[in-house]
């Protein structure tokens, strides 16, 4: 008896060991051993030019998904084109910032709702940093309530949420009220649960940068954990027991992505891009992952919204990129969706 005993526990703990080796692609119902990724357009609603160049990108390249930012003036507009393509992934890039100098935007709840969560010009704060030090996670959750509650009077049910600037990522407080509305609703929200190899990566970029600029840095440099993702699994596994899918990794930095020389052209920018998203897949580990882009089809006007212009209209090129794709063909990359996500782990019980 204690040795049938035995070889049960013994079994249980391999059982236990597997289950927690599992991906959550894996765990979605895709094979072992898959990379998968959401190719994702943050920024959707920000500018005409914005929306275009999501489109662009998904309806002509190889991004597969997209989220709106609710306060800024072109929100509404996008939201509709989503609403008449269905088969269109569109979530909620929900904004608690106004980064630019003077194209900038209000809270959806009102200034007068919304104590901490404003600047002295009646605006978000323009740093994740001012909004931390200012705003309470109780005003948080009303400001992504409001704009949820501006989507779904649009008509849209948003494939998902997620955050711009990370700010729901940076403190604690606002991601357990950002994972409360997406459980409450039902509605996917974006995390990163699993191996976040690429995520430490783009965490650590800016210390990398430092270092390099200041002599220090040495090939295979040991650097410190981020603090989110020390307790990623953690969350990851609150939201998958929400029935919500989970990330396994994440990737955000193309944007800092730009060849070296003053002369470069867009359409070699574009590429440099694509290569080095090729470079990235190479390195990305099984599992599903988000990658995300900030695609613009901008002209000369966009100058007086922001100065990264340049990179994201690059964004845009790399994701019409015909040697990025016949890269992902060829390596078996499988493309997905937060719609197909969530179809997925309704399945899995």
């Amino acid at each position: 008896m204690k040795t049938y005993l035995l070889l049960f526990n013994l079994l249980l703990l391999v059982m236990q060991e597997t289950s927690a080796q599992q991906t959550y692609a894996e765990k979605l119902g895709w094979p072992k051993g898959a990379k998968v990724i959401i190719f994702h357009v943050d920024d959707a609603g920000m500018s005409h030019y914005s929306n275009e160049g999501a489109k662009k990108s998904i309806q002509n390249g190889i991004a597969t998904s997209s989220s709106i930012m609710m306060p800024c003036p072109w929100a509404a507009s996008f939201a509709k084109f989503a609403i008449a393509n269905p088969k269109m992934d569109a979530g909620l890039h929900l904004t608690l910032t106004s980064e630019w100098n003077d194209y900038r935007w209000p809270p959806l709840n009102g200034i007068a709702h919304s104590e901490g969560l404003v600047d002295d010009e009646g605006c978000m704060w323009h740093e994740v940093e001012e909004v931390i030090k200012h705003a309470s996670p109780d005003v948080v959750e009303l400001e992504i309530r409001a704009q949820l509650s501006r989507a779904l009077k649009l008509g849209l049910k948003p494939t998902h949420m997620d955050s711009h600037m990370g700010t729901l990522f940076a403190h604690i407080p606002y991601l357990e009220r950002y994972i409360k509305v997406g459980a409450e609703y039902g509605i996917p929200v974006m995390f990163p649960g699993g191996n976040n190899q690429l995520l430490k990566e783009c965490l650590n970029n800016p210390l990398v940068k430092k270092l390099k600029a200041e002599g220090k840095w040495k090939e295979g440099m040991e650097l410190p954990e981020p603090e989110i993702t020390k307790r990623s699994a953690e969350f990851g596994r609150k939201i998958w027991a929400a029935g919500l899918p989970v990330l396994d990794d994440l990737h955000t930095i193309s944007g800092d992505w730009k060849p070296e020389g003053s002369d470069v052209t867009p359409a070699q920018w574009g590429k440099y891009k694509a290569q080095k998203f090729i470079e990235t897949i190479g390195k990305m580990q099984p599992g599903v992952a988000m990658m995300i882009v900030h695609s613009s089809d901008v002209t000369d006007d966009f100058k007086f919204i922001s100065a990264s212009g340049g990179s994201r209209y690059a964004d845009m090129l790399s994701m019409l990129d015909p040697e990025l794709k016949s890269f992902i063909q060829s390596e078996g990359i499988i493309l997905t969706t937060w719609k197909e996500m969530m179809e997925r782990r309704k399945k899995v019980k």
